[in-house]
This record gives C-alpha cells, structure tokens and sequence, in this order.
C-alpha cells in the first residue's frame, strides 16, 4: 500500500469507483465522491494527500469546488479531469491553483505519474 491518500471526484459513480479500483491495484489508496459539498467535507475529514477532480458536474462545478478546497487548504494539490474539447476549462482552473490537468478518458499511468507529480511539489 502506499503512503498518500487520494480523494477522486466525480459524478459519475461508476468511473470513479472503477478508478479507486486501479489505483488500489497499483497500491494507491482512493477514496470517492460524487458531488463537490461531500468532497469539500472529506478533505477536512480525511485530508488527503491529493484531490482528483472532475471539471463538470451538476451542482457545484470543479472550478467551483477547487476554490473552496483551496480557500482552506491552499497547498492541497489538485489534478482536474476535462473532457475532451476542454483544455480552456482546464487552464482556467490552473489559474485558481490547480496542480495541472487530465483529459477524459484518462489514462491510468499518466494520472498515477501525475499524482506523484503533485505529491512532490
């Protein structure tokens, strides 16, 4: 097992949950959630190493929810997932602290080599 904690945050349930399954498979621990407000309280709750999040869901967006994380936990790092089309919404949330960002479908060693990434910095 490794030893950092990974949140992923999506709404789509199944993605994510397939998602913490690989990343469990290579040895990383992954929480879920679905909706940005049950992030933002796992991040208080479990403070993880690095957060996982996805550009657009219903509710808050990930621009939104990447604000408030980082309003308290400014050296949180943050890897954002676009989809395709959606470098622009990615670059934006660069702008308000985000680590860097993934393109749908992500490819599960660039996102592992990512989240390493982040953990370091």
């Amino acid at each position: 097992m490794s030893n950092f904690k990974v949140l992923l945050v999506d709404d789509e349930s199944e993605f994510v949950s397939t998602l913490a399954e690989r990343l469990f498979l290579r040895g990383i621990e992954a929480k879920t959630a679905n909706d940005g407000e049950s992030a933002i309280r796992m991040v208080m709750e479990e403070k993880p190493d690095v957060v996982v999040l996805d550009i657009k869901m219903p509710g808050m967006s990930g621009i939104d929810v990447l604000k408030e994380m980082k309003k308290t936990e400014p050296q949180l790092p943050i890897i954002l997932l676009t989809g395709h089309g959606s470098t622009k919404e990615g670059m934006e949330g660069m702008k308000f602290g985000a680590f860097d960002y993934l393109m749908k479908p992500v490819d599960i060693k660039e996102l592992i080599t990512k989240i390493q990434e982040a953990i370091k910095s």
